[in-house]
């Protein structure tokens, strides 16, 4: 007995030990509401009690509310709550725009009485005090329609209130209902949010509702909106009128980029905005500066517009911040950030350049992807600089604005511009290399060229050498013509063995045979080989190792002779240039059309592939289907796990989504976590609905990747020719919106 007492005490400190050592859940909004996103990222468990104010069973999104403080959940639940219910909700904090909880498991403890509605102005729900409470809102409906979902009925207002447009989300399929609410007069009740753009930076407000019976007509519409007369298209400015109430701002900074009569790009530490100015002034790109004007959102990101500029005219530059495609292309700053209107320099590949009217443009391949350097000219008077040309091919630094094309934060990946200052933001870092398709052409061009001065040269000989010049002749125009099936469309094979003919009447009558490497053997072998004696030469490759080999038969009485290798040179060399032409030829041209991590078709190939489905369809009537799959939370998957688990995630969805489908069926990589399904052969709408829902459900499953299990999910849109549109950009546009509602109901 006594010797079992020290193994206990050993025991029981252990555990006391790991007790101690387990991190306390925090029981309280409040407690929550207090971490920072540094705080949260380190997942801390929450257990709390709070009272529903809103819940969407099907995009399982919750709101509940304690006294006087809210919180956003993810709720992993299958029990149907309403407003009033009194739940307990255990999970953990996770980091975004504010902390928010992802549930583990929601339990419902008894139904109550709500929260009181806490009324609300249109700056109240800019807030972060208010955001997730039952708020009270007043306003006029300005626009009511009904986005169609697989997932849950979705209805979108917008609602003009005194100061602003506010969004209101609401639950419901009644479209009728909904157009009879425009114009009206209404108070609405509903959880409290708020919208983001891709720098994490507010850029608008919007109510969340559970039912149409949480919004009340306080006032009709004056006048029936399709009974109103018809106005000539040229003339409805005179229906419009702005009262204008945001107020002016001020905001501090260093010019990074500056358009005369146009926009002022201000920086300051880690944060940009783009400034609207017709200001002409003379401003330094470094120098310190304050703007005031009204702001505003464009495309999704915040600008300040109807600005003025003051320099302040002493200098406080601001270094770019490197960064390489992905890091511009994702919003990987941080898991609260984007990079648009930040300075930033990026290394790429020039790819070719062109010079409009009013810019110049460098279309550049960095990390395997494409992007372009912009340079806008000066505006009149001032003179336009002549264009920097850069050879194809050269590795350069450019510096300048990043532009992003998407403000959207729930799109992983947006496409992005570069706008460059002046053409000093032009670095070469390498010039192209010397082997390329332009200088092997020299090359070639500049070996006929002194082939024909021999060839004119020999005429002045003798006729004997009349007629070995004569002879040369014929293999320079036999070689002419190889060397233009090279450029052009004719089979490798023909070629090959076009080359083997050459060699065999430079080599008078020898027969000569290729062997391809891994391939065919082409040209004339004889059938015993035994008696003869046999020469040979590699075929080069330009990666050092070999294409194979070029033969040529002889008399075993015969000896070796200087023509005999300067023949097999001839044709290794030809049969080296035609087969690394194809293979860079068929390279190019798989590039162009699959994407290189997934093998997948890409955006150029599926466009193709649509354009010409819609010609073929058109002529028999028939229709076809068309799926938009986006991958849930892949930033996610980046920011935890890193960008190579990522790239593996991407790389085995696509391998699971290709299993789903039948043979006609075509998958395509947009671009970044977005693939889009073209159906050929489909008799209704079930069968794509079908296979999206297949589509979804094979991402279910946990992934493995370099040690991590990851979880995945996707969401899936479509879109049927034509009923849902007739061009091609009219079917992506509404598979993508349906595939963003679906998304959307899920957040």
């Amino acid at each position: 007995m006594k010797r079992l007492l020290p193994a206990a005490v050993i025991v029981l400190g252990w555990a006391s030990a790991a007790y101690a050592a387990a991190p306390v859940a925090l029981t309280t909004l409040q407690a929550i509401h207090a971490l920072t996103n540094a705080d949260a990222e380190k997942l801390p468990p929450v257990a709390f009690e709070a009272t529903v104010v809103y819940f969407n069973r099907e995009t399982r999104v919750l709101n509940v509310q304690e006294g006087d403080e809210a919180i956003y959940v993810k709720a992993t639940t299958e029990t149907r709550m309403v407003p009033g219910d009194r739940v307990l909700v255990e999970g953990t904090a996770h980091p975004s725009f504010l902390p928010y909880v992802v549930s583990d498991q929601v339990s419902f403890l008894r139904h109550g009485e709500l929260p009181k509605p806490v009324p609300a102005t249109f700056d109240d729900l800019f807030s972060k005090k208010i955001n997730c409470r039952l708020v009270t809102v007043h306003g006029v409906i300005r626009t009511a329609d009904l986005v169609s979902s697989q997932v849950a009925p979705s209805g979108h207002l917008q609602l003009l209130m005194e100061g602003g447009y506010v969004d209101i989300e609401i639950v419901s399929n009644d479209q009728a209902a909904l157009k009879n609410l425009l114009d009206a007069e209404v108070e609405i009740t509903g959880a409290a949010g708020r919208k983001f753009d891709g720098k994490m930076e507010q850029t608008g407000a919007k109510i969340k509702v559970e039912s149409p019976a949480d919004i009340h007509v306080t006032g009709r519409a004056g006048a029936d909106p399709w009974a109103l007369p018809a106005t000539p298209l040229g003339e409805i400015i005179t229906g419009r009128h702005v009262r204008e109430m945001s107020q002016r701002l001020r905001v501090h900074g260093v010019i990074t980029y500056y358009q005369p009569g146009s926009a002022v790009v201000l920086q300051d530490g880690d944060q940009s905005l783009w400034v609207s100015t017709q200001t002409s002034d003379s401003l330094r790109i470094g120098d310190v500066a304050d703007a005031t004007g009204f702001p505003e959102t464009r495309d999704g990101l915040l600008v300040l517009n109807h600005a003025e500029i003051q320099d302040r005219r002493f200098q406080a530059p601001v270094t770019p911040q490197p960064a390489n495609w992905r890091q511009l292309a994702f919003w990987g700053r941080s898991v609260l950030g984007g990079h648009s209107y930040d300075l930033v320099s990026i290394e790429g590949f020039v790819v070719t350049e062109v010079r409009e009217s009013s810019q110049d443009e460098y279309v550049l391949v960095s990390d395997g992807q494409m992007f372009t350097a912009i340079y806008r000219h000066p505006p009149p008077p001032n003179p336009v600089p002549r264009m920097l040309l850069v050879p194809i091919g050269t590795k350069i630094r450019v510096t300048g604005i990043c532009m992003t094309l998407d403000g959207e934060p729930y799109n992983d990946e947006a496409p992005f511009d570069i706008l460059m200052r002046s053409f000093d933001d032009i670095q070469v870092i390498a010039k192209p290399s010397w082997l390329n398709i332009r200088h092997l052409t020299l090359t070639v061009g500049l070996l006929l060229a002194v082939l024909f001065a021999v060839g004119i040269k020999g005429w002045t000989l003798d006729r004997k050498v009349r007629r070995q010049t004569a002879a040369l002749a014929y293999l320079e125009r036999r070689r002419s013509r190889i060397l233009e099936n090279i450029n052009g469309v004719h089979p490798l094979a023909e070629i090959i063995e076009q080359i083997t003919e050459v060699v065999s009447y430079k080599l008078q009558g020898a027969a000569c045979w290729c062997q391809i490497a891994d391939g065919a053997r082409l040209g004339n072998c004889p059938p015993k080989l035994d008696s003869l004696r046999i020469a040979q030469m590699d075929i080069p490759a330009h990666s050092g190792g070999s294409n194979g080999t070029i033969f040529a038969a002889f008399d075993r009485l015969t000896k070796p002779g200087l023509d005999e290798r300067e023949a097999l040179q001839m044709g290794a060399g030809l049969a080296s240039l035609a087969i690394e032409t194809r293979r860079l030829y068929a390279d190019l041209l798989h590039r162009s059309e699959f994407d290189l991590l997934t093998d997948l078709h890409n955006r150029f190939s599926i466009d193709r592939q649509l354009d010409s489905l819609i010609e073929t369809v058109r002529k028999t009537a028939g229709i076809f289907g068309l799926i938009y799959i986006d991958l849930d939370d892949f930033k996610r998957v980046n920011d935890l796990y890193g960008h190579l688990v990522g790239d593996l995630y991407l790389k085995e969805a696509a391998q699971r989504m290709k299993r789903q489908l039948r043979p006609d069926d075509i998958l395509a990589r947009l671009g970044g976590d977005e693939f889009v399904v073209l159906v050929p052969v489909v008799r209704n709408r079930a069968e794509v609905e079908e296979i999206a829902l297949r589509l979804e459900r094979c991402l279910e499953d946990p992934f493995e990747a370099e040690g991590y299990v990851v979880h995945g999910s996707a969401s899936a849109g479509i879109a049927l020719y034509p009923e849902d549109a007739a061009t091609k950009d009219g079917l992506l546009s509404a598979a993508d919106a349906s595939m963003y509602v679906v998304k959307h109901t899920k957040s």
